[in-house]
């Protein structure tokens, strides 16, 4: 738990000082060379992968990043329909989730890996380039998913019994669930007050976007499981890859861009 904590400790003052501290035109690559060690760790998911294969499907993830940022800043970031498109995919793949295990052809993994990283891609570019509180609301954006990540943890510690998805994530429970989506309302609390949104349209946002979140990490460790994998790398004690942090981030960012347009706020 002490290592747990101290990696959690030194992420979170890492990404501060990304969104904070450093301008945008440094901070991007940061986040694309982020994503591409999950696009790398994401080609691991196929069974039997060789180390060139997996080389070209980050090849391939990163050209899709390149081009697609300079269309979308082209666009002035107005990408509604690539993001209800990702929120739809996620929607979609609780059905497979529900039926779990099930064997998921390779194709439909590597598909599935560019549904999951392009559009959660985006929607980080597109929240910290778009507007000069971006960076602010993309923090928000953290805080939703940390929020829901550490409510669900300790809540489901205390009070779990019945399991959400016992197939796929064991430790997760429903008393986890709400306890997660009561830990991101408090959060969506204060920052409707920090940032002057009414609170009727940020805590129902902030609950909703939190939902997604738990969403993505499912589907993220069905195909974890699919690949007969615990974590999807090694490289934070404690904590597992890149996709075990992002899993939750890349299930909550494409509808929570989305809402900030839908709402007026930002975009």
């Amino acid at each position: 738990m002490i290592q747990r904590l101290l990696t959690a400790l030194l992420l979170i003052l890492g990404l501060l000082a990304v969104l904070l501290l450093l301008p945008g035109a440094v901070a991007l690559p940061v986040f694309a060379l982020f994503l591409l060690g999950g696009a790398w760790e994401w080609s691991g998911f196929v069974a039997g992968a060789a180390r060139w294969q997996r080389l070209a499907y980050v090849t391939v993830v990163g050209v899709l990043m390149g081009a697609t940022y300079y269309l979308a800043a082209a666009a002035g970031y107005k990408l509604n329909t690539l993001f209800l498109t990702s929120v739809v995919f996620w929607v979609l793949a609780l059905v497979p989730l529900a039926r779990f295990p099930i064997t998921v052809p390779d194709m439909a993994v590597r598909i599935a890996g560019i549904l999951v990283l392009l559009p959660a891609w985006l929607a980080l570019a597109g929240l910290l380039s778009a507007s000069a509180a971006g960076p602010y609301w993309l923090l928000f954006l953290f805080v939703l998913v940390w929020s829901a990540d550490i409510g669900a943890f300790f809540t489901g510690r205390a009070f779990g019994k019945r399991r959400l998805a016992p197939r796929v994530s064991p430790n997760k429970t429903w008393a986890g669930l709400f306890g997660g989506l009561g830990a991101a309302a408090v959060s969506a609390v204060g920052a409707a007050v920090v940032l002057d949104v009414d609170l009727m349209i940020l805590v129902p946002f902030g609950i909703v976007v939190a939902g997604m979140s738990v969403v993505g990490d499912l589907v993220v460790s069905m195909f974890k499981r699919n690949a007969g994998l615990k974590d999807s790398g090694r490289l934070f004690p404690g904590h597992g890859g890149i996709l075990d942090r992002v899993d939750s981030l890349a299930g909550a960012a494409p509808l929570f861009a989305l809402g900030l347009d839908w709402f007026g706020l930002i975009l």
